[in-house]
């Protein structure tokens, strides 16, 4: 029995949830053992140990979306509930939430664009398709 998220097992099918996870925690989506970042956002060109080629991934703004999508709740969200707790003056609010959203922006960056890469690598899309028509991509 598949679970949720998975494609049916055969012959070239890739389970989706899997393979996100494996990128967002900074792995090949193949594998699962080789580094997916060369960089803080720049990804291999291969993996070291599968030989699978990530260059023709194209995660491009989606995981900057996805980071302020999820930002933005965690911190209005937050905000919100300090400001029913407490009474602060705007400054204090800065003085918290400015860093805050900083540092949370900066720690989901590479997690989703790995995740990101991760779904396109599931769903052979950019070139991951092993010479199957490319899905997602218009030209």
């Amino acid at each position: 029995m598949q679970s949720y998220g998975e494609m049916a097992s055969g012959p070239g099918k890739r389970a989706a949830f899997p393979a996100m996870k494996r990128g967002f925690l900074g792995r090949c989506p193949q594998c699962g053992e080789g580094r997916l970042f060369a960089s803080f956002a720049k990804s291999v060109e291969a993996c070291a140990v599968c030989g699978e080629d990530m260059h023709h991934h194209r995660a491009d703004d989606m995981p900057a979306y996805l980071v302020i999508f999820v930002v933005g709740h965690l911190v209005v969200a937050a905000y919100m509930g300090v400001e029913f707790m407490v009474e602060w003056t705007p400054f204090q609010h800065m003085a918290l939430w400015l860093p805050v959203t900083a540092l949370l922006s900066i720690a989901l960056l590479q997690p989703l664009k790995g995740a990101v890469i991760g779904l396109q690598w599931a769903w052979r899309m950019h070139g991951f398709g092993d010479g199957e028509p490319d899905h997602g991509h218009d030209s």
